[in-house]
């Protein structure tokens, strides 16, 4: 017992050094693009920054859940495309009142995760195949629902003040539903029984079906958090651009994917944390948008997002060979 008390201690330490060291990047990183052009410190950019970060780190959030269980989701990227377009067609084609359209966004992603979670549990599909199969479903899906054409919110009355609003006096509330999302689903992760389950399906799977769990079922629900996150992310992206861009999308599971590893959680399973992940989200926006700031090309903003997932996956092997994990 007091091994494991020991065991426990020493993976909370070492999971909030991790996190420190994340947060130190952000702010070295922060500071370099702030004295290499003196326009990205201005509060305009900076709620630039948050703005963009408000979709990703949704998507993130939610990813975090299925990494941890040892899977992954590729389709959060078209997957946000095609909640964002079902929420518009709602809206815009349907007449829906606008609460009707966010249930309809949050239901859509709702289902995308229980399809991928069904495909891996009763298909026994490997998660990178029953999602990158989902990406393609939800690519072809929005493009068909859409007509191929973006569609257009600036008709329906408020939709935009969902993510351009201001609660708060200049600050955006899609940064005040991207936080908020990040405290329930750290409350979620940290303090119920789903998040309970979600670390020992990733620790050890075969031990914890052993203990009597049904790990299908949770898995399950596990993708169904995932998809409704990404719903979540579909609406913010909507209402921020007044429309679904039905090509839009494609790329944002990469840099999700790469915030959830920055921010300490391996792509190994059962290890990581919501605000590691927030982090992360803040990381590569801010790199992202500091890459801008200094006119670098989009291509070359591709090959730094790829090198930093190959750091940030390397990073991870490093700490798993150091805790003996490997």
């Amino acid at each position: 017992m007091a091994n494991l008390t020991n065991n426990a201690l020493l993976a909370s330490i070492r999971q909030r050094a991790e996190q420190s060291l994340a947060f130190a990047s952000l702010v070295v990183i922060f500071l370099f693009f702030t004295f290499a052009n003196e326009a990205f410190a201005t509060w305009s950019n900076i709620t630039g920054i948050l703005l963009s970060t408000a979709v990703i780190g949704l998507l993130a959030i939610g990813t975090t859940f299925v990494i941890i269980t040892g899977g992954i989701d590729l389709s959060i990227g078209t997957g946000v495309t095609l909640t964002s377009v079902m929420v518009a067609w709602s809206l815009n084609n349907m007449g829906m009142p606008i609460w009707v359209g966010i249930i309809v966004g949050i239901l859509s992603g709702a289902l995308m995760g229980l399809f991928s979670g069904l495909a891996i549990t009763r298909l026994q599909l490997p998660p990178f195949i029953a999602t990158l199969a989902m990406m393609l479903i939800a690519k072809g899906l929005a493009l068909v629902i859409s007509g191929v054409k973006p569609i257009y919110l600036e008709s329906v009355e408020g939709y935009n003040n969902i993510a351009l609003g201001q609660i708060i006096p200049n600050f955006p509330n899609a940064v005040l539903i991207f936080f908020a999302s990040a405290v329930v689903a750290s409350i979620v992760l940290n303090r119920t029984i789903i998040g309970r389950y979600t670390f020992a399906i990733g620790s050890n799977e075969e031990a914890t079906k052993l203990s009597g769990i049904n790990v299908d079922r949770w898995k399950i629900l596990i993708y169904i958090i995932g998809g409704i996150y990404i719903g979540l992310a579909g609406i913010v992206l909507s209402s921020r651009l007044s429309s679904a861009q039905p090509a839009l999308g494609q790329g944002y599971e990469l840099e999700a994917i790469a915030a959830v590893i920055i921010g300490g959680t391996s792509l190994l399973g059962g290890k990581g944390s919501i605000t590691g992940t927030v982090i992360g989200a803040l990381i590569m926006a801010v790199l992202i948008n500091g890459l801008r700031i200094m006119e670098i090309r989009q291509e070359w903003q591709t090959v730094v997002t790829g090198l930093v997932i190959i750091v940030a996956v390397y990073a991870d092997s490093i700490r798993r060979r150091n805790a003996g994990e490997l």
